[in-house]
């Protein structure tokens, strides 16, 4: 065997160990989703939004919550017997919020019942899909977030403020127009909002809700944590099964040459040093 003959061996062994690994990790991700749906007798779906390396190239996508999320599940709802329940773990920051109130509304039309996981956070988007569910279940250090509605890298609700803190004639065309788009996005996520909620709480509290979470209460980003979601009158709770967090092992972010987070890997336990 030549040296060109090793080259390209070489050259062909590199280039298919990407798909190998990526085929190994569906492989695997596949039969621990089958595992937790024979143990909860559900179909389980995962919508879990993190960068993978998917090319020898190794160049990581960054994922949000889009259309193509939202055909795949309502296809998997769609092939799930109204008997059975449906468990969607999700982590994602949120995404286009057609997409997410297109996952959001079969969720609720499901008769069985529907719980979300939120191992890590599931903001914007992803928390008007999780109000679409009969349990939440975070992890203690979970986060959802504002379902607030975002016109380009802007808050609706802050254009919307400048037109209370500046003269009409001082602002320009421009300002008005998000205005007038960023006051309909409200309304319409708000309305969006209190109709599923009003199935899980009485109507005063959960229109009260829906206008704290869709009209800028707080920062996009701000991170609703498992004691406010119980306070805010979310169905939420913190029995998260081991499996998740198995799962989401299985969807690693992209290798870097020196890891941010190191530690080993192996549960700790109280040891008791008096012998």
């Amino acid at each position: 065997m030549t040296f060109w003959d090793l080259f390209w061996l070489f050259f062909i062994l590199a280039s298919l160990q990407p798909w190998l690994r990526q085929h190994m990790l569906e492989s695997a991700r596949m039969r621990l989703i089958r595992k937790l749906e024979q143990k909860r007798k559900s179909r389980v779906i995962a919508m879990i939004h993190r960068q993978e390396t998917l090319s020898f190239l190794g160049f990581p996508l960054a994922r949000f919550i889009d259309i193509q999320d939202s055909e795949q599940i309502l296809r998997a709802i769609k092939l799930t017997d109204p008997n059975v329940p449906i468990d969607l773990i999700i982590h994602t920051p949120g995404g286009l919020v057609l997409a997410a109130g297109q996952i959001a509304r079969a969720l609720k039309r499901h008769p069985a019942k529907v719980t979300v996981f939120v191992p890590h956070y599931a903001m914007s988007g992803g928390t008007l899909i999780a109000l679409a569910a009969d349990e939440i279940v975070m992890d203690p250090n979970a986060v959802l977030g504002p379902v607030d509605p975002q016109l380009g890298q802007w808050p609706a609700a802050s254009i919307l403020k400048v037109l209370d803190v500046k003269p009409a004639e001082e602002i320009d065309d421009q300002t008005h127009i998000l205005a007038d788009v960023g006051r309909k996005a409200i309304q319409q996520v708000e309305t969006f909002v209190f109709d599923l909620l009003r199935d899980k709480m009485d109507e005063e509290k959960a229109r009260s809700l829906a206008r704290k979470l869709a009209t800028g209460t707080w920062t996009h980003d701000y991170p609703i944590f498992v004691e406010e979601a119980k306070e805010l009158g979310l169905p939420v709770s913190t029995d998260m099964p081991m499996e998740v967090y198995q799962l989401m092992a299985l969807y690693p972010q992209p290798t870097r040459m020196q890891p941010s987070v190191q530690y080993i890997p192996a549960p700790y336990r109280h040891q008791n040093n008096n012998r």
